[in-house]
């Protein structure tokens, strides 16, 4: 479900450029990532502030550490990020039981948004 939540959110971002419908899809893109920015802040900053990882410091949410160690990332950074967050990775635990589908999808946008503006 959490895969088509994603391809839903593509799909309203690409749709999203024609003039009707940009100012909707704007705002729930910025909304999402509101959301997004405030559960990061909430369950994962004490780990990942700013992007880093005070565990393991090459496994960082860096493009260039999330494309080594995440994978499918490169072909679907979305739906890898939604999948790490769902089960967790190593030392991170799974957010699947604390989290909606809803809450996995806005932080997976946010890491991604944050990861290609570099941190």
């Amino acid at each position: 479900m959490a895969r088509a939540a994603g391809l839903i959110l593509t799909l309203l971002l690409l749709v999203g450029s024609s003039e009707l419908l940009s100012a909707p899809a704007m705002a729930f893109e910025s909304s999402a990532l509101e959301q997004g920015e405030q559960i990061f802040n909430s369950n994962c900053a004490a780990c990942h502030m700013g992007g880093g990882n005070v565990i393991r410091a090459n496994r960082t949410l860096k493009i260039s550490d999330l494309n080594a160690h995440v994978d499918a990332y490169a072909n679907t950074p979305l739906e890898a990020l939604e999948h790490e967050i769902e089960d967790g990775l190593n030392a991170m635990p799974g957010y699947a039981d604390k989290l909606s589908e809803e809450e996995i999808i806005a932080v997976a946008t946010y890491v991604e948004q944050r990861a290609e503006l570099g941190w």
